[in-house]
């Protein structure tokens, strides 16, 4: 395989999809992948074996969940338009609104769907403002009890989405039930309620049964099927970016420049101020920078204790590849995107998808 490229291995995919499965056999929680997370659709054949469906946060994340995944689709957007409403109804099993105000306008419009609203409990776990769904200012959901009251005939679930990356269970239960007790008269009268996503629950050591008690108990009490939106814990660990180096300068520090970007093709760790993990090669003690190709000039994936120095034509392997990764990449700088591939099941490498000028050029006008 020509590098760069993203490696999905199903093995290690089919590991966060048996704990997923485990969650629904004890609690009876649904998940439905969260595609803003991971699109990918070269591997929805393994993972519709063990989700529910899909959670969109556009129109075109909708249809591509109805075509790709073909199980339940909800549908949610920060604001749709008119357009996006003629057009998702075609694609969507649920649609939920970030507002009243949306509800009112396009309730009309969904009639036969089944209707939610995102509500802002006021409460969240995030390890960035950036990221909060409950910062200061938040656009994000319903915030004022007495409007979830009067639309509340209109709806068929509620969706609270308040995490991100949240690894503390002890955490999420408190969350949880601080929920309950707040909107059990609203709860009591839906059908389903979806507590979104961000939870950790694929991380090493979880206490899966704490969370399943705490999902089954919130289930029970309010007679709702619960839904979990997960993206990055179905994904974690299991994808790796593969890159070649093309050159190594020296300014204080030995630089590797290998033939990917941060800012192209991960590039959450920019933005977020992080540094990947790498899975090849080896640490050790010689200090060596990772850069990207780009121009620009914080385009460095970190700084690395490496077994030992890297020359032109090493592999370098960025661990944790898969999520907010292929979903955000870019043609920064014009370089060349990532191909895809899969490591399936059976053990063989299957290029899904690459890309050349053509691509670059369709992206322009």
């Amino acid at each position: 395989m020509q590098t760069p490229y993203y490696l999905i291995d199903e093995g290690k995919l089919k590991k966060n999809l048996e704990v997923v499965r485990h969650i629904q056999e004890l609690a009876g929680a649904k998940s439905v992948l969260a595609l803003k997370c991971f699109s990918t659709w070269g591997v929805f054949d393994l993972m519709r074996k063990y989700l529910a469906g899909t959670t969109s946060s556009s129109l075109f994340e909708a249809r591509l969940g109805r075509e790709k995944f073909g199980k339940e689709v909800h549908a949610y957007s920060v604001g749709f338009s008119d357009s996006d409403i003629k057009a998702v109804r075609k694609f969507a099993d649920k649609v939920i609104f970030n507002s009243t105000s949306q509800l009112a306008r396009y309730c009309d419009m969904v009639k036969g769907l089944k209707l939610g609203v995102r509500v802002n409990p006021g409460i969240s776990y995030s390890h960035y403002d950036l990221a909060d769904p409950a910062r200061r200012y938040s656009r994000l959901g319903v915030v004022d009890d007495e409007d979830l009251l009067q639309v509340a005939p209109l709806l068929s679930g509620m969706m609270f989405h308040f995490n991100c990356e949240n690894g503390n269970a002890e955490n999420l239960v408190a969350a949880i039930e601080q929920i309950g007790r707040r909107y059990a008269p609203l709860l009591s009268k839906m059908e389903w309620v979806s507590l979104g996503g961000g939870i950790a629950f694929t991380q090493p050591g979880y206490p899966l049964d704490r969370l399943c008690s705490a999902l089954k108990t919130f289930a029970e009490n309010f007679g709702v099927q619960v839904y979990l939106e997960p993206g990055e814990a179905v994904i974690t660990g299991c994808a790796e970016l593969v890159t070649t180096v093309l050159d190594v300068v020296h300014n204080e520090v030995d630089i590797a420049i290998v033939d990917a970007s941060v800012e192209a093709h991960m590039l959450d760790h920019l933005i977020y101020h992080t540094s990947p993990r790498l899975s090849w090669p080896a640490y050790g003690d010689h200090k060596t920078l990772v850069a990207g190709r780009t121009c620009l000039a914080g385009d460095v994936f970190g700084e690395y204790a490496l077994m030992a120095p890297l020359s032109i034509g090493d592999e370098v392997r960025i661990a944790d590849a898969a999520g907010y990764t292929m979903v955000k990449k870019n043609w920064f700088n014009g370089v060349a995107m990532p191909s895809i591939v899969v490591k399936r099941l059976n053990g063989n490498l299957e290029l899904v998808r690459s890309f050349g000028y053509s691509d670059f050029k369709r992206s322009l006008s």
